[in-house]
């Protein structure tokens, strides 16, 4: 009978030859959801033999993870900033490089200061939930394009307690028409800032199965950058803040953007990877 520890061995070597990245952890997140256990419980289970329907179970997932399907979607939920967060297909999945763009943020505002945030492209919710949670005494509201999107980020505003605290809305804010106040403290995206031409180079698991509206704005990747910057003049009060997360190698063309909009005192962060993956501006 197979056991625990021979399944992450063959599975491993498999996910290895189909070029999975990071082929072990693969292999142990799936067994772990196969077997509704925490990972790290697989170590002190190497011996224990798998039954049948487990091991059906198992190769299945497998085998969906090695046509590239992303492990997000196959596990259903993601870690975000110490929280869980439902995904699946339609949703952008949460990345690490977006926690900057949250710790950068609790960095500026006083916790239990009363701040109204504005969440352009919410996708599953992360940023405002997390900012919501940490901000005892914030209002935000969560706009995206998704019904699809909005649905989920609902679902894990309640799942992490903060349905009181965040109004979503369907709205495109490419649009003349949005029906925004002119109020807020802070106005933060991520938006899709992958251009054409770098999105046919994107791994599978972000080209074939991840919403292409979410990555790239079928330009030069600075279309959202620019509506945003813009409009934020209007929708920010007197010194409020604008935030992005930055695509690699676009720090000084978006630094660019919102100095033309007239933002002030801009600064630029890097991630743990030394990039440049956070810029903010102040609306004087």
């Amino acid at each position: 009978m197979l056991t625990v520890l021979e399944a992450i061995n063959l599975s491993s070597d498999f996910l290895q030859k189909k070029e999975i990245e990071s082929p072990r952890i693969n292999a142990e997140h799936l067994l772990a959801h196969t077997l509704n256990c925490k990972r790290l419980e697989l170590y002190l289970a190497f011996d224990r033999p798998l039954k049948e329907n487990e091991i059906n179970k198992y190769r299945e997932l497998i085998r969906r993870r090695s046509k590239a399907e992303p492990l997000q979607y196959i596990l259903g939920s993601v870690e975000f900033f110490g929280m869980d967060f439902k995904v699946a297909p339609g949703v952008l999945i949460p990345r690490p490089e977006t926690e900057v763009l949250v710790e950068n943020i609790i960095e500026i505002f006083d916790k239990k200061q009363e701040i109204k945030i504005l969440d352009i492209g919410t996708g599953s919710g992360i940023i405002a939930i997390s900012l919501a949670k940490h901000f005892s005494n914030s209002v935000v509201t969560a706009i995206d394009i998704s019904k699809e999107a909005l649905e989920i980020a609902k679902y894990n505003s309640e799942l992490n307690q903060t349905g009181d605290k965040i109004s979503f809305y369907e709205t495109d804010i490419l649009s003349d028409n949005i029906n925004l106040t002119n109020d807020y403290d802070l106005v933060v995206s991520n938006p899709p800032y992958v251009s054409l031409e770098e999105f046919s180079e994107l791994r599978p698991e972000l080209s074939i199965y991840e919403p292409r509206f979410s990555l790239t704005d079928e330009d030069d990747g600075l279309k959202f950058y620019k509506e945003i910057s813009k409009k934020s003049k209007n929708l920010l009060k007197q010194n409020g803040y604008l935030y992005f997360e930055l695509g690699f190698g676009k720090s000084e063309k978006v630094k660019g953007i919102m100095e033309n909009n007239n933002f002030s005192e801009i600064k630029i962060s890097q991630d743990y990877s030394n990039i440049d993956r956070v810029i903010y501006g102040i609306n004087k």
